[in-house]
């Protein structure tokens, strides 16, 4: 059971230090009964009260991890229940279901698509993490048969989706050491199922539309020993989803309800249209799922999920940017142009991406704006005519370029005139205020 914040003050130093970024012990243990805090800040903590408030301080929702290595999928541990709380921290798994009556080249085929369903936006590689493969046929032979080839095809992480324990026994001795995920233990299997699991060191999906069959099976799953479970209550409607997911997250999140205190997951390569799919997808990514399974990987499909998922698990508290220097976009030279921006990160791959469909090269400077784009950087005083000078001078850009001349973004032409009383050696240029104008810019009025 959860405890309060001042069952939990009773067990720390109460020496008010400040070591855990908190003023005092008790403002501390306020943040641990909300998980907004975790006990390893307080280094003083004793072992015995570590032991006690073990429970207390643990994220409401558990962490589990699906495959090993660098392509490992973790999922869970998450603390709030809205974004601009704090953050969420595990983004959604997206899964592709290959089903096992599939023939050797289909399945190759797939799997290949589904590897190369990957693209980088704002400095991050975006891909599907998983693959699913389906006991469609019911034949034990023909599901071993189908992860031996998928094992031997990639090294994404495995959902193996059976709920008949002989396909899951014949298919296990494949994936030794390699933690998949199994799926899914229901009301008539889960002794078999969560014994296989422990056995084979994986995680276990636990099936169940009933939300409260559902918390009595994981209770009796837990009673044998598996703790690393991922919830599937079976939502297949936008409304079910909706409904269901939330409830989910609210109970383990507001009420400490352990039962719930698991990741949630769904599949949606049956709904028999495509759009519908991903619409019903991208209602999962945002409330709550950790696992969404899809059909295939077309990029039309994925693109404006890995586009939502980023957006959505991008730090509200953190914004992202890039390193400040100076970047050379092509082949520049002491004749190309010389740019500057800030380095809020969208702000740097659009004009970067500009100047390369520009096919000229040119210098990027890119000043440290603590990641705000161009316009909030100004207002905030953080992209000043001052800042912008010295940067230029640290850099010592007149080394790079023979021309002198600085092209500004458009929207803070206002600086124009300051910034050449900064710079007098310099020939401020005001460029185009979106950057889908640069290569008409270079092109009409770069000489």
């Amino acid at each position: 059971m959860a405890l309060s914040g001042i069952e939990i003050f009773k067990y720390l130093p109460k020496t008010n230090c400040g070591k855990c970024k908190f003023p005092t012990c008790l403002a501390f243990a306020m943040k641990l009964a909300v998980k907004q805090a975790s006990l390893d800040q307080c280094p003083d903590v004793s072992p015995e009260s570590k032991a006690k408030l073990s429970d207390a301080s643990a994220p409401p929702i558990r962490l589990i991890t699906i495959g090993t290595g660098e392509n490992a999928v973790s999922v869970g541990e998450e603390t709030i229940m809205f974004r601009h709380e704090k953050t969420f921290y595990h983004t959604p798994g997206i899964a592709v279901v290959i089903s096992d009556k599939s023939s050797a080249d289909e399945i190759k085929q797939k799997v290949d698509k589904t590897v190369k369903a990957a693209v980088e936006r704002v400095g991050q590689h975006l891909k599907v993490d998983l693959i699913a493969i389906e006991n469609e046929s019911g034949d034990p032979q023909k599901f071993a048969e189908a992860v031996k080839l998928i094992t031997g095809l990639t090294s994404l992480p495995l959902i193996l989706k059976s709920d008949k324990i002989d396909s899951l026994k014949s298919a296990l001795p494949f994936l030794n050491g390699k933690k998949p995920l199994i799926w899914a233990a229901n009301e008539t299997n889960y002794h078999d199922f969560a014994q296989a699991a422990k056995e084979n060191g994986c995680s276990l999906a636990v099936y169940e539309p009933d939300l409260n069959k559902l918390s009595d099976l994981v209770e009796k799953i837990t009673a044998l020993g598996v703790k690393d479970l991922v919830l599937d209550p079976g939502a297949l409607k936008a409304k079910d989803i909706i409904e269901k997911f939330t409830i989910i997250r609210r109970s383990a999140i507001k009420k400490a309800f352990k039962p719930f205190g698991y990741p949630v997951m769904s599949f949606f390569h049956k709904s028999g249209d495509s759009m519908m799919e991903v619409m019903l997808a991208s209602v999962a990514i945002s409330k709550y799922g950790s696992i969404i399974g899809l059909s295939s990987a077309e990029m039309w499909k994925v693109l404006p999920l890995f586009a939502l998922r980023q957006n959505i698990y991008t730090d509200p508290q953190k914004p992202m940017k890039v390193e400040q220097k100076i970047y050379k976009i092509g082949d520049p030279d002491k004749n190309s142009p010389l740019m500057i921006t800030t380095n809020f990160s969208l702000t740097y791959f659009l004009v970067a991406g500009e100047i390369e469909n520009s096919k000229v090269s040119a210098w990027l400077a890119v000043q440290d704006s603590e990641g705000l784009s161009v316009m909030t950087a100004w207002a905030a005083g953080k992209f000043s005519a001052g800042s912008i000078a010295n940067f230029i001078n640290t850099i010592k850009a007149a080394e790079l370029v023979n021309h002198k001349k600085l092209i500004i973004p458009g929207y803070v032409s206002v600086l124009s005139g300051s910034l050449q009383e900064k710079l007098p050696d310099w020939n401020i240029i005001v460029g185009p205020r979106e950057a889908n104008a640069i290569p008409v810019f270079f092109k009409n009025e770069w000489k």
